[in-house]
């Protein structure tokens, strides 16, 4: 993709189109706007690193707007900062194995949505029929925890 003489060369026009197409795919999956382009722009570098200011000439941003973009992905650990050796310049990175990253951490949120549930249930009893939805949405909760992480266990099993 974006290889259009050959020479290995990206053509950034295509680059940055694919990362607008992808950004849209996340955003329609509920992930903030800006977010997603930063995220993107970051899968999208080879070193998977770049600056504030590289990320705003990419995206054709401001620095506030990539600020903002950086410090939502870092609160959800799918970015990291890091200094430029050397420099006062900050370079965010993405995570290698950033969708994995991703989806272990979701195990700390399931296991709040439980507790939170089994609260809830505690609070309405478990005999009522809000009660019991809230049980049935704990169990669900349980399951897919057991269930994400033997997931994850294969495919840690699965990469080289």
């Amino acid at each position: 993709m974006g290889d259009v003489d050959g020479s290995g060369q990206r053509d950034p026009a295509v680059v940055a189109e694919f990362v607008e197409r992808f950004a849209t795919i996340l955003v329609d999956a509920g992930f903030p706007r800006m977010p997603a382009r930063v995220l993107t722009a970051l899968l999208t570098s080879d070193s998977g690193r770049l600056t504030s200011a590289e990320l705003g000439e990419l995206l054709r941003v401001s620095p506030a707007a990539v600020s903002g973009a950086v410090r939502y992905l870092a609160q959800v650990d799918l970015v990291g900062r890091e200094r430029e050796p050397g420099s006062r310049r900050d370079r965010y990175r993405v995570h290698d194995h950033v969708w994995y990253e991703a989806t272990a951490n979701r195990d700390r949120t399931l296991l709040r949505w439980e507790a939170g549930l089994a609260d809830g249930v505690e609070a309405l009893g478990a005999d009522t029929p809000a009660g019991r939805r809230l049980a049935d949405s704990l169990e669900f909760f349980g399951f897919l925890r057991v269930e994400l992480a033997d997931m994850m266990r294969r495919w840690r099993e699965r990469r080289p």
